[in-house]
Parts: structure tokens; sequence; C-alpha cells
């Protein structure tokens, strides 16, 4: 199992409207691309929110396989969206992991 781990920092202004913009249209566009098996959807606490929330949102792949073929077909295009969407308002770092047992 890997897990793709996208951690956003919103404003407060846009944080309901980003929030449902992921629920409603971003994870399922990047659900379309039948590469992921499951996603949650977590926002962090205690956690500095003066400037606004922080979310978590991860991906699970079945096999890294899966995971590079989303990267090499499907993330920038949908990345720049999001960052065409939001702009300076939110700030996103990503990590990727795979589960130990």
């Amino acid at each position: 199992m890997v897990v793709y781990n996208i951690t956003t920092k919103v404003t407060w202004q846009i944080a309901d409207e980003w929030l449902k913009w992921q629920q409603e249209e971003h994870i399922p566009e990047m659900l379309a691309t039948l590469l992921f098996a499951e996603h949650k959807i977590f926002k962090l606490l205690e956690q500095h929110e003066d400037e606004g929330p922080t979310f978590t949102i991860q991906f699970f792949f079945s096999s890294l396989g899966k995971y590079e073929a989303y990267m090499r077909l499907h993330a920038a295009a949908l990345r720049e969206k999001a960052i065409n969407r939001w702009g300076n308002q939110s700030i996103s770092f990503r990590t990727v992991m795979q589960l130990v047992n």
C-alpha cells in the first residue's frame, strides 16, 4: 500500500469553499483516474490556526506502479487546477509513504 499525502494550509476566507471544492470537484476528478483504492480527509488538530486551518488528504494506492502512473499522467494538470483556483490563499506540500506492517 502506497499513500500519497497532501497537506494544505488554507486561509480562513476560503476554508469552507475550499473543503467543499475538494469534496465535490477536485477529489472526484482525482478518483476518476481509477488509480486510487480509497481516500481520507483530515483536519489537523493542535495547529496554529491564526491564518487558517490545515487539512491533509490521503490517497491510497494498491501499488507503487499505480502511484507512478498517477504522477506521470495526471498529477501536474490537477495540481495546476488547484493553483489556478486558489492562488496564494493555500499552500500545500506532498509526501509519499509506504505502509509497513
